[in-house]
């Protein structure tokens, strides 16, 4: 119960803190649909590109829960991630690290990570290219977590950062590269 109320009070300051941002940002683009693999999962919120001048971004919509899910690729492999950038590093549950060939030893799980749900390991582990909406970033550090402690897989800051900009606009979460 202790844990459910953490993860409770980081979700309301997370949507408080988006709201405030939301209310200091706006923006004039137009969006504009792009076929993807998102838009047939339930759970993940369709992704939406918008052309601008030499830059590529992408919007995505809240799930019903508020959640900013998507679909992307790892190494040309599609998995479904919540962008959260409360995660310093992209996080995958072990179920999804198998899909693309991580299986870590138990002696791999040498990082300690704080969670909503506590204190935990993780192994460490790199990934060549991740994807989301044709904006493509290499070289990204990744933690897996164990299944019990991840039940969804996370787009964290080591994606996120190496973008040119991140952001809470007009109710979605847009990316620029």
């Amino acid at each position: 119960m202790r844990n459910i109320m953490i993860l409770a009070a980081c979700v309301a300051g997370l949507g408080t803190l988006m709201a405030q941002m939301a209310d200091r940002i706006s923006t004039n683009a137009a969006f504009a649909k792009t076929a993807s693999p998102a838009a047939t999962s339930p759970n993940a919120a369709p992704v939406v590109a918008v052309a601008q001048t030499g830059s590529r971004n992408v919007s995505i919509t809240p799930d019903g829960r508020g959640h900013f899910q998507t679909e992307g690729r790892i190494d040309g492999q599609w998995i479904e991630f919540m962008v959260d950038t409360g995660a310093s590093v992209v996080a995958l549950n072990e179920r999804s690290a198998a899909r693309f060939g991580f299986y870590p030893s138990r002696s791999e799980y040498n990082a300690t990570v704080t969670t909503a749900n506590g204190t935990i390991k993780a192994a460490r582990t790199r990934l060549a290219m991740v994807e989301i909406g044709g904006l493509v970033v290499r070289d990204v550090d990744a933690m897996v977590l164990p299944d019990e402690a991840l039940s969804e897989n996370l787009l964290g800051l080591s994606f996120l950062s190496k973008l040119k900009r991140y952001e809470y606009a007009n109710g979605r979460m847009v990316l620029e590269q």
